[in-house]
Formats: C-alpha cells, structure tokens, sequence
C-alpha cells in the first residue's frame, strides 16, 4: 500500500477538524427534539450559533464552542502521543484530569457511563474494574484517535479500542460501537474512494468487537444500522430522514443508536463533511456527539480541504486547539508504527 504523507496529514486533520466542528455545530440543538429546533431556529442550523439562553447542559457556550466530546477526544490523543501506544490507564488519567480542571463533575457535561467509572477510579477503584458497566456513546465520541493510529487493519482496530474503552466504557456494546466507527475511519485515511463501503467496513468491526467487554443487553448496532441503510436506499427527502433516524434509529446518548445513526448520516451526505455537521445539528437529540462521531468520519474522507476557511478559523479562535499540530503529531506516529505501508 503506498499513501502520501502530506495526504494523511490532510485527511487526520480533516477528521479531527470534522469532530470540533461536528461537536460545535450540534452543541445548541443537543437534547432537542427536530420540532423544538424548528422552533428556535426556524431557518434551520447550517452556521455556528451560540446556545440558547437556559439550555440544559450548554448554557453560556458562545457559538463556534466544542464541548467535552472534542476535549475528550484530544484527551485520547495525548494520551497516544505521550506513549506511543494505547494504555488505558493514561487515557483515564488524562480524562480524569480534565473533568477536574474543567469541573466537568459539577456539570452535566459527562456522560453517565464516563461519570460513574471516572468518579469510582477517583475513590479507589482499579482502571481494569471502573469501566465494567459503561454501555454509552461516550467512548465512540472521542475514539478517532484510536482510528487513526490502527489505520484501517481490522485486529489492531479492535484491540486497541477495547483497551481504549477499558477504564469507562468495558462492554461489549461500547466497544463494538466505537469499533465500528474507529474503522471506519481508518479505511478513510487509507484512501478508500467510496464513502458506501466506508460507512459498511465499520459494521465487520463492530461484529469483531461484540466478542470483547462484559456482556451486556441492548439491541444490535449491525442490524440497526442495516435498517438504516436500507431505508435510505429508497428515501431521498432530508426532512423524512430526519424523522426516520429521531423516531425509529434514535438519537438518545446509546451507542446502539448514536452509532447507526451517525453512520446514516455520513450514508446519506456521501462523506460530505459540511452537509454532514449540517444534518446532524438539525436533527437533535445528542447532536453534537453525534456530530462530532459523523463528522469524523466524513472530515477523514474528505480532507481538511473540504472544511470551510472561516469555519476552520472560528473553531481555532474560540477554543485554541491547534488541531493541525495534533494531526501532524498523529501522522509522524501513524506512519513511524506502520513500515509496512510506503509512505511517498
């Protein structure tokens, strides 16, 4: 396999730019159902606004703001590019030191899944223990970085998310979930053209990952997403997607749902990452991690190229990420990690 260097730096920049982006764009409409964001917004979400006045979780937040979901995530990539490899107990001790400095313990900013196991490793409990019981999206959220270091093999993908997942979210469904989506952007950065069998590849990885992790009850993240696709296959019309994806896949903090859902989206937008924050900001529920996981993934496909200037420099003025270093950090590891690739 031969990949261009500047290119993989262009598509990791992408993917991370497609979370912050994904994660800001869907932060005022998180936890609103599609009528509600209808009626704050009745133009409908395609620019950064701040969050409405009183909103449950994101009162304050200027527009053009990320949330824990890109935090989070950059947590996770520290983490990697402190080691050079994936130890859950690093990446607990970075999330845990975050929450911490951002008072995340004070707020409803974490997820419960990261909430309970993040609190139980403070007071004592073993990383390998914490995580036992955490089912929610959480650990697809901020998983990208684990996609982009097992670039886009199948047993190394799933690997390193279930020890990416241990500390919080070590059960079978969170870790099939974040499998799926940490492949699928995998197969992104490695040059795959077609955004179709991108967005499928992640469901032979959520297979894989279903054998890791306690055993936990929920509905199947293969199948779900199956009647996602399907339905898309003959519905066309933006407005009944929407409705199909709220009503009948979900848009709740699941992963059996966020996922499916994430991945539809990124279906249906044909790995356009723009059209792909759009639609998930004006669809609600959890939507900026919802957001922030689909535009992931189609900022992988695409590229940074694909994101508006303006867009790049609000997310980079409001929050001072320096997303471009962690890509450029990511790719020296990436291509030191994989000899086997020819990278031009």
């Amino acid at each position: 396999m031969k990949i261009n260097a500047d290119k993989l730096i262009n598509k990791i920049h992408g993917c991370l730019m497609g979370v912050a982006c994904g994660d800001a764009m869907g932060m005022p409409t998180s936890m609103m159902s599609p009528d509600a964001i209808r009626k704050i917004f009745p133009q409908g979400i395609d620019k950064f606004y701040d969050a409405p006045q009183g909103h449950s979780i994101h009162n304050g937040y200027q527009a053009g703001m990320v949330t824990d979901d890109t935090q989070q995530t950059l947590m996770v990539a520290e983490a990697i590019l402190e080691d050079g490899y994936v130890d859950p107990k690093k990446i607990a001790q970075n999330i845990l030191r975050w929450a911490e400095r951002v008072r995340a313990f004070d707020s409803l900013m974490l997820g419960p899944s990261s909430l309970r196991a993040l609190q139980a490793i403070q007071n004592g409990t073993r990383v390998e223990e914490a995580g036992s019981f955490g089912d929610t999206n959480g650990a697809s959220m901020r998983i990208s970085p684990i996609g982009i270091l097992s670039v886009g093999d199948l047993e190394t993908t799933v690997e390193n998310v279930a020890l990416a997942c241990l500390p919080t979210h070590n059960t079978d469904i969170a870790i099939a979930g974040a499998s799926a989506i940490a492949y699928a952007i995998g197969k992104a950065i490695t040059n795959e053209s077609n955004i179709s069998t991108i967005v499928r590849s992640g469901l032979n990885a959520s297979d894989k990952g279903m054998e890791r992790g306690t055993p936990w009850i929920g509905a199947s993240i293969r199948k779900r997403t199956e009647l996602a696709l399907n339905y898309l296959q003959n519905n066309h019309d933006r407005e009944n997607v929407i409705r199909f994806l709220y009503d009948i896949i979900g848009t709740t903090t699941a992963t059996t749902e966020t996922v499916p859902t994430a991945l539809a989206i990124v279906e249906y937008c044909k790995g356009d990452p723009v059209e792909t924050i759009h639609f998930a900001a004006n669809l609600g529920g959890d939507a900026d991690t919802i957001g922030a996981i689909a535009g992931g993934i189609a900022g992988a496909f695409a590229g940074i190229s694909a994101f508006p200037k303006d867009y790049i420099d609000l997310i980079e003025r409001i929050n001072n990420l320096n997303l471009e270093s962690f890509a450029t950090r990511l790719a020296d590891l990436v291509m030191e990690k994989t000899k086997e690739i020819q990278w031009t």
